[in-house]
């Protein structure tokens, strides 16, 4: 059985790094991936995928991007289950990412 996902899009927001009770470093990114097709409108709808990177993917990506930056990740798909109060069940799919690729060129220009 295989779960892998590969995904190249551009970042919704400057992604930050946050702390866990254990002191384990994550970050929660949402990418922009314009699917390949037209709508019937004859538009390309974007998919708004979210992600969560941990301890050194994250700090490298909060590091490095910013919003808009193009990156691609590598990872898999994974389910979280909350239970309300109710007794009603909430399901959360997350992109668990294993690698990020930075594919924008951030290089800083000086104005002449």
């Amino acid at each position: 059985m295989l779960n892998q996902v590969v995904l190249v899009g551009r970042l919704t927001k400057d992604p930050e790094v946050n702390k866990t009770d254990n002191n384990k470093n994550y970050s929660h990114i949402t990418l922009a991936v314009p699917r390949s097709f037209k709508n019937i409108n004859g538009e390309y709808d974007t998919d708004f995928i979210d992600c969560v990177l941990w301890e050194g993917v994250a700090k490298s990506t909060s590091d490095y991007c910013k919003k808009g930056d193009i990156v691609g990740v590598k990872g898999r798909i994974q389910t979280d289950k909350l239970e309300k109060e109710d007794g009603t069940k909430k399901y959360y799919i997350n992109v668990i990412a294993e690698r990020v690729t930075f594919l924008s060129n951030n290089k800083n220009q000086e104005e002449i």
